[in-house]
């Protein structure tokens, strides 16, 4: 199938290239996809974002930001060296154009000498509002409808057009009209309005970046909070130290709803920076705030922080400065293959120097976030458990000094179980099942995922015939096998419990945790097999 619209631009032939590619409804609508929306029988059978397995109009599978234009130029090289002759079409939008790649990629594209589209889809938001000097510079040229002699594009060297009013479909269609076929790269720039046909979106920007099927008759609904979460804890603590200490400043990049910053923002206004959809900048940042002796701290979500993975060994822990990072979303989830947020243990567990916590209840995490900011030897991470708020109500001393110490929770003998962070609860599960059928077992809450405690595990060799590890991530690389190569050369089996490493498209969490034997019942059927 062929789409051929009226500005004679044809897909799957002339290739489109979207970023943050769930903006792409509309496109999926218009290339043979339309029951996947209209008729609630087919819903599901689409996903969420481009994907080339499911239309010959997708052409990259994409989730995170500020990539199109990059792979735009890599579609446009490979068309020159195979002698095509097809546009190549990068859609991006304002907010994606804080992101690294996206400046690296306009800086290529702009001398490439060929065929390249660019089109910015500008309604002056991201997930939340913009921050940035090019903002001003969008500003200036949506206010002079695109004749302000500061523009950035042409500055790099495209060929620039302003449509004013980017949500009419004909004045587009005649922008372009005039770029179709253009044998050099061109910036069309398009001033639209986010959420546009739904007033409440277009009264709640932010809120609705993102949202969960609702009742379109009754919207407030969505809006009420719903009981306390691990980021109202953070955002309250962190209120509360930074009014305390003058010093303390809050890093987002781009994402203050997701991890609980909008109350914050408001009311520290001079502590909290938004670095915009630019992770490799944030952490960079904190070590130079570091450095001059202040107290950052940067919330991220899980899957974001792959994208900065460079900074924080080059940046951050080669220096080995001082810093707090609140990792939000790590764990098996029922989310998309983008944003499948099983990579961060493996990722920064094995850089060093940098700290990895994995509290298990409110009161850890309190005392970790209290330890972390005031320390200042390490590089500090906090995964925050990715469950309900569990509080015991039992006070925790803010001391980790002591590294790599695990806490033993409860004796016992023959089998020895190790639940990292989130997962702790589900190996106090298993204890209990094992106690009914006469196992008194050891329980064991590590509290640090980057080393292990070598003291405690040489303990465990005496009456101990099994260790099991539990964590909420993907194992090669993981916390579980830091465990196995200690006890390799031992007489002890080990049993290691979490992700395989794969990509997985939105499958039900509880369908993971079964294909991982991650219940208690397929836990103890695992290890009943090793005693038999």
């Amino acid at each position: 199938m062929e789409l051929k619209i009226l500005s004679n631009i044809n897909s799957p032939i002339d290739k489109f290239v979207f970023d943050v590619s769930h903006q792409t409804y509309p496109h999926k609508i218009l290339t043979g996809r339309k029951d996947a929306f209209l008729n609630k029988d087919k819903y599901g059978t689409v996903t969420g974002f481009t994907n080339p397995h499911e239309s010959d109009h997708d052409f990259f599978t994409i989730g995170h930001t500020s990539t199109s234009i990059s792979l735009a130029c890599g579609l446009a090289k490979g068309r020159d060296l195979l002698n095509g002759k097809e546009n190549i079409v990068a859609i991006i939008g304002d907010g994606s154009l804080s992101g690294g790649e996206a400046y690296e990629g306009l800086n290529n594209a702009a001398v490439s000498g060929k065929n390249i589209i660019i089109l910015v889809n500008d309604n002056n938001m991201s997930i939340a509002k913009n921050h940035g000097g090019l903002y001003k510079d969008l500003e200036l040229l949506r206010e002079t409808k695109g004749k302000s002699e500061n523009n950035f594009f042409k500055s790099l060297g495209f060929e620039y057009h302003f449509v004013d009013d980017g949500n009419n479909i004909e004045k587009l269609i005649e922008a372009l009209k005039k770029v179709k076929d253009i044998d050099h790269p061109v910036v069309v720039h398009m001033h639209t309005i986010k959420g546009k046909g739904y007033k409440d979106a277009v009264k709640h920007l932010e809120f609705y970046h993102y949202v969960s099927p609702f009742d379109l008759k009754n919207p407030k609904l969505m809006l009420e909070k719903k009981g306390e979460s691990y980021s109202d804890i953070s955002e309250n603590f962190l209120i509360k130290k930074a009014k305390d200490d003058k010093s303390v400043v809050v890093i987002t990049a781009a994402t203050p709803g997701s991890v609980g910053l909008q109350k914050f923002r408001e009311e520290c206004k001079e502590q909290y920076i938004d670095v915009g959809i630019a992770e490799e900048h944030a952490i960079a940042l904190v070590s130079g705030i570091s450095k001059r002796g202040a107290k950052p701290i940067v919330e991220v979500v899980g899957t974001f922080l792959q994208r900065t993975y460079d900074q924080l060994s080059q940046d951050l822990a080669i220096n080995n400065n001082p810093a707090t990072i609140i990792v939000h979303h790590g764990g098996i989830s029922n989310s998309s293959i983008t944003h499948y947020g099983i990579f961060d243990i493996p990722l920064i567990s094995n850089i060093p120097n940098i700290v990895y916590l994995a509290p298990t209840t409110k009161e850890e995490y309190l005392a970790m976030l209290e330890w972390s900011i005031e320390q200042r030897q390490y590089p500090v991470a906090i995964r925050v458990p990715n469950t309900a708020v569990i509080s015991t109500g039992e006070e925790v001393e803010p001391k980790f000094d002591n590294l790599n110490k695990f806490l033993k929770v409860e004796s016992g003998n023959q089998i020895a179980i190790i639940g990292l962070g989130d997962f702790f609860h589900l190996g106090k599960k298993v204890y209990d099942e094992l106690k009914k059928i006469g196992i008194n077992s050891t329980l064991i809450n590590p509290r640090f995922i980057t080393e292990i405690d070598e003291e405690m595990l040489y303990r465990l060799l005496e009456g101990h015939e099994l260790v099991i590890t539990l964590e909420d991530g993907v194992l090669d690389g993981g916390f579980g096998e830091k465990i196995s190569r200690f006890y390799s050369d031992k007489d002890i089996k080990v049993l290691n419990f979490g992700a395989k490493k794969e990509f997985v498209e939105s499958v039900p969490l509880k369908e993971l945790y079964e294909r991982y034997h991650l219940t208690e019942k397929l836990i103890i059927e695992d290890i009943m097999k090793i005693f038999k």
